[in-house]
């Protein structure tokens, strides 16, 4: 046997062992996990809307509609049988099956309670999960999602996009689908302003439209910029190149196709600048980074090491970015970044793609290591009528508070850290690294 495969079967052995002595969560911890007043970190909560009102449409700027179906995971499917016991927990579902006249009968209980709580009913979902602050990542806030139970979080990739966007269009189907409403939000945000035309220069650009943008949102009451910029382009951010930059903008900002490495520069210099504001107005920059929806996303885009050189540019130290999703599959190299003073992740989407046992892993990796970097989060969406945004963030508070209270069982019974030291660190990752992230009171 060779030295090198000796190390192998030994470390294999060793994972091994790890994995088969990950404890059930304590019940006692558990218990007192779910007392935990959480601050989720990302979620996309609809809001209230009347007889007659249009419906939500300001959810995401990216909403999945516009491209083409994709296979959905096991948790997320709708006649997944976990999400009865949402239907438990909010509306006193009788049954334990999902019959088409149970879910009828359902569907009329849920609409008895919105109609009732009116305005009131995102905070109603909000008491019924112990989540004190949700950060809604929405286009608009709107009826029923105020300060301090909701905290905006905007949109800021349109702003990345102001050039012709036909060579990305045609380079990939999702892509085709996603930056028409790119381009509408873009024209949205130049018609608050008072714009009619995108500025001639780049300079002008920045300072009327990107600064005037992030400005104004800070105003209305958001508390963080979010890229889902992977959706759109690999994240393989380079340092800016302003000469590219400025001369592209000039050059096609009046009508013809940029070519793709030059236009990449631009967008490259612009969400530099967008960091760096950031920084001085004291806002977070939150990325999506995960294995995200679609039949045509490109998961090796999103690895969050495309990003090292953006955590290591001085120029950005004043800024903290959160990996929203966490970076799965590429969770382990999350650890490494979190040596970066100013980096953070949230584990929202891994509480439904994944089961507590498996959370639970990539939890105790993070909390072993660097537990001020950690956020919680459900990434709380619609599905419909059946399956909507309060059943999502069900799950994942659910599956949330079990993994954690899994991963923590395991520390204690290691001898990692005490039972005192372990609720300190549950209420580090469900609230207070977030307040002092985003200066909550």
């Amino acid at each position: 046997m060779t030295k090198k495969l000796a190390v192998f079967i030994s470390f294999f052995f060793i994972v091994t062992l790890n994995i088969q002595a990950q404890a059930p969560p304590d019940p006692q911890l558990l218990a007192e996990i779910n007392k935990i007043k959480a601050i989720d970190n990302h979620a996309h909560p609809l809001r209230y809307v009347g007889e007659g009102e249009k419906p939500d449409d300001e959810y995401d700027a990216l909403p999945l509609e516009a491209i083409e179906p994709f296979p959905l995971p096991v948790r997320l499917a709708p006649d997944n049988p976990e999400f009865i016991s949402a239907w438990k927990h909010f509306y006193s579902y009788k049954y334990d099956d999902m019959l088409s006249t149970h879910v009828d009968e359902l569907l009329g209980t849920k609409k008895k309670v919105y109609q009732l709580e009116g305005d009131r009913f995102p905070n109603w979902v909000l008491d019924q999960l112990n989540i004190e602050t949700m950060f809604a990542n929405r286009v608009a806030l709107g009826r029923g999602l105020t300060s301090p139970r909701f905290r905006w979080v905007s949109f800021v990739d349109a702003l990345m996009f102001p050039l012709n966007n036909d060579t990305a269009k045609k380079s990939n189907r999702d892509y085709a689908g996603f930056y028409p409403g790119e381009e509408k939000l873009l024209k949205r945000y130049l018609n608050d302003l008072g714009l009619k035309d995108l500025p001639p220069t780049l300079d002008q650009y920045l300072t009327k439209v990107v600064t005037g943008t992030i400005e104004r949102q800070k105003q209305q009451g958001v508390v963080a910029l979010k890229y889902e910029a992977a959706y759109l382009r690999l994240l393989d951010f380079d340092r800016p190149d302003a000469r590219t930059a400025n001369s592209t903008y000039a050059r096609f900002i009046r009508g013809g196709v940029p070519p793709a490495s030059d236009y990449k520069a631009l967008q490259d210099f612009i969400f530099h600048y967008v960091a760096k504001e950031a920084g001085r107005l004291g806002l977070a920059i939150h990325i999506h980074i995960i294995d995200g929806a679609g039949r045509y996303y490109r998961p090796s885009g999103s690895n969050p090491l495309l990003l090292e050189s953006t955590f290591n540019d001085p120029e950005l130290s004043k800024t903290n970015f959160v990996l929203v999703h966490g970076g799965s599959p590429f969770t382990r190299n999350v650890v490494s970044l979190f040596g970066k003073p100013n980096v953070y992740a949230d584990f929202s989407a891994q509480t439904f793609f994944l089961y507590p046992r498996a959370l639970s892993e990539n939890l105790r990796g993070w909390l072993e290591t660097y537990p001020d970097r950690v956020l919680f989060g459900t990434d709380a969406f619609s599905f419909g009528p059946a399956v909507d945004w309060p059943e999502v963030a069900w799950l994942s508070n659910t599956t949330a508070r079990t993994a954690l209270a899994m991963a923590l069982t395991g520390m204690i019974n290691d001898g990692e850290v005490s039972r005192e030291r372990a609720l300190e660190l549950a209420r580090m990752a469900l609230r207070n690294n977030a307040r002092k992230l985003y200066g909550l009171k």
